[in-house]
């Protein structure tokens, strides 16, 4: 196969993810923009709610095996449990003001792990990984 030389312009956000993508993942920065130019760019995270935007960027840093390990991460048990309880007491109409700002809380947190756990699979995917259907994680 020959190669051809080209020469572009990127803007300043995305030069900066593939860069940051071939020093975590160890390869040149070549091997990245061809891989972009085949396979499209990495998950975009600038879509997300903005409050949840500098937890999905700081994704772009870590290496596979540290996103192998949000992408499997799970929900406390004791969270999960609690959560449960305050979502039924809701639905019954018993919820408390407090136990609304508790419940608030924890709806957050929870959304927030599974974009975690959802974007890091996706960078897995664009990095090359096979990703197990959902629930085989």
């Amino acid at each position: 196969m020959s190669l051809r030389t080209v020469t572009m312009q990127l803007p300043e956000n995305l030069y900066l993810r593939l860069q940051q993508t071939a020093r975590s993942t160890r390869q040149s920065f070549d091997d990245i923009l061809l891989r972009s130019v085949q396979v499209g760019s990495p998950p975009a995270w600038e879509s997300a709610p903005a409050e949840f935007q500098a937890d999905l960027a700081a994704l772009d840093r870590l290496d596979d095996a540290a996103l192998w390990r949000v992408a499997r991460s799970r929900a406390g048990v004791d969270a999960t449990a609690r959560y449960q309880v305050l979502l039924d007491k809701n639905a019954e109409g018993t919820l408390s003001a407090k136990e609304g700002a508790e419940l608030t809380h924890l709806r957050a947190e929870f959304d927030r792990q599974m974009l975690l756990k959802v974007h890091a699979a996706a960078l897995l995917q664009w990095r090359g990984h096979q990703i197990p259907p959902a629930g085989k994680l």
